[in-house]
């Protein structure tokens, strides 16, 4: 299952939004009020929990400075991950966007499709504001 939360611009360098992004205890600023525990476990490791899911840990799994960065469920039985797009639109603003990508069966995907969908959403329209 791939989603793709909207571009967002963001009155900001690709460097800027990398280097907010590649600070995994920033992530707490972008999550949805419904967030019930955030916690960063190591320099590249978070865990959180929104209000009736499960703990997800997440985890930094590939860096490319200044345009991607790629984050990856750390243990459980679920494997994902959720990539941080950034492109330069100009000399002070860049474009994000965020895709996540698992593997689900369909009866699963079909019941997290809306949910993911959502959450990938909030935490891409809140980085222009976070930053």
């Amino acid at each position: 299952m791939n989603l793709e939360s909207p571009k967002i611009n963001v009155e900001k360098t690709p460097e800027e939004v990398f280097n907010f992004l590649d600070d995994v205890k920033n992530f707490e600023a972008l999550m949805p009020e419904n967030i019930s525990k955030f916690e960063v476990l190591e320099a590249d490791t978070f865990l959180f929990a929104l209000k009736g899911m499960p703990e997800i840990i997440l985890k930094k799994k590939e860096v490319v400075a200044p345009n991607k960065i790629v984050l990856g469920a750390a243990g459980g039985k679920i494997d994902f991950s959720l990539t941080g797009n950034i492109v330069p639109k100009g000399e002070t603003s860049s474009e994000v966007q965020l895709l996540f990508s698992g593997d689900f069966n369909p009866m699963m995907a079909m019941m997290i499709k809306g949910p993911i969908s959502k959450f990938i959403e909030t935490l891409a329209t809140s980085i222009p504001n976070s930053i």
